[in-house]
């Protein structure tokens, strides 16, 4: 069978769905797309058995049809081709030749049977109980997972906390991703469902997500083992984390009662350069907090360096030395960085820290958490 497609729209398609295919993988059916044309349509599929991406595009072909094809090598050589009209000629023997204007290209391609099948949504087989489905805005998606998704735990031996938790509630749609250390909880009221389950994506969702997510809206399909985000050009589809996500709730203190309020850039800044002082072992700095005066401060005996800067502040509480991983609260600050004031709630040097944006945003609850690290006595 014969079918023509642009080049550059094969490209872009191409360029899509390659971040599913694996580098490196026991399985080397996995090392290629899945071609299927079905009525004018050609659909292209990649998988790591952990995500998978599809995509779509109108082709001139007056037969269906479906063959896997080696991933890299069709990238490779189409990415190098000026515009041009590539005419695909599948052979019976398990050869392809393209055609283009100055070249002839030959590839081998396999039986479609071998390739890993993929979940298909809206699926028909799965019951009204067995699946749930919303709309939102990409832009919303995106500033969730961007907000979040870097206190996601990467310990294997936690396999729950190396995913983001959407929990669906009558408050809305909450975002969780905790590590033990640090932990971001992001409310959005505005996304009303009847929805009332949690589901546990994966950080390699995630990660490609961000990179393709826009102001477009998705369409999310949930079900017991997949969740699938239809964008308007590609889909995704993910294995959910089948662990039970930790009570984060029960760490998060309600009898923080000292109030530090404070300019994101500038202790953001003192920070930074704080980091250049901290211990590389423990990266540890101190916070001595006063009525208005916070002084942070850092030393590596290791080299015989220190450093310690002021900090203006409004402050209201007993005075408190506490110490952090410098690393953790320039993540913490990084990903607040649009907030031109932040708050930190404190009870003592050995209890977690709430920091959260001085102003929230409309429909919106934002919490960030820090745990505490010892300080040398």
């Amino acid at each position: 069978m014969e079918f023509k497609v642009n080049s550059k729209e094969l490209e872009k398609l191409l360029t899509k769905i390659i971040p599913a295919v694996p580098t490196r993988t026991p399985m080397p059916i996995l090392e290629n797309f899945l071609f299927e044309i079905q009525d004018g349509l050609l659909t292209i599929y990649a998988t790591d058995l952990e995500i998978s991406l599809k995509s779509s595009l109108k082709i001139v072909s007056e037969e269906n049809a479906k063959f896997v094809i080696p991933a890299k090598l069709l990238y490779d050589i189409v990415r190098s081709l000026k515009e041009t009209t590539i005419h695909f000629d599948v052979g019976p023997k398990g050869k392809i030749t393209l055609n283009t204007d100055n070249g002839v290209y030959t590839l081998s391609y396999l039986d479609p049977d071998e390739f890993p099948e993929i979940p298909s949504f809206p699926n028909p087989d799965l019951d009204d109980s067995e699946l749930n489905e919303l709309s939102m805005k990409g832009t919303d998606l995106k500033y969730a997972f961007e907000k979040s998704s870097f206190a996601m735990s990467k310990e294997e031996m936690r396999p729950a906390m190396m995913g983001t938790l959407f929990q669906f509630s009558e408050e809305g749609l909450r975002f969780v991703a905790t590590d033990g250390h640090r932990l971001v909880n992001l409310l959005k009221k505005n996304i009303s469902t009847n929805i009332d389950d949690q589901y546990i994506i994966p950080e390699r969702a995630i990660s490609v997500l961000v990179k393709v997510l826009d102001e477009k809206d998705v369409k999310i399909f949930l079900s017991k083992s997949h969740v699938s985000f239809v964008l308007s050009d590609i889909e995704l589809i993910t294995r959910i984390i089948g662990q039970k996500y930790p009570d984060y709730a029960s760490v998060i203190p309600m009898e923080n009662e000292f109030e530090l309020k404070v300019k994101t850039k500038e202790i953001h800044d003192a920070i930074k350069r704080m980091m250049l002082f901290s211990p590389s072992n423990s990266r540890r700095v101190k916070f001595a907090v006063n009525e208005n005066d916070l002084e942070i401060s850092a030393e590596d005996l290791d080299i015989g360096a220190s450093g310690k800067e002021k900090v203006a502040c409004e402050y209201t509480g007993d005075v408190i030395e506490i110490g952090f991983n410098s690393a953790y609260v320039h993540d913490i600050l990084s990903h607040l960085g649009s907030e031109q004031d932040i708050v930190f709630r404190l009870h003592s040097a050995t209890k977690a820290v709430i920091i959260k944006p001085k102003e929230e945003k409309e429909n919106e609850d934002l919490l960030m958490l820090l745990m505490p690290v010892r300080l040398n006595s």
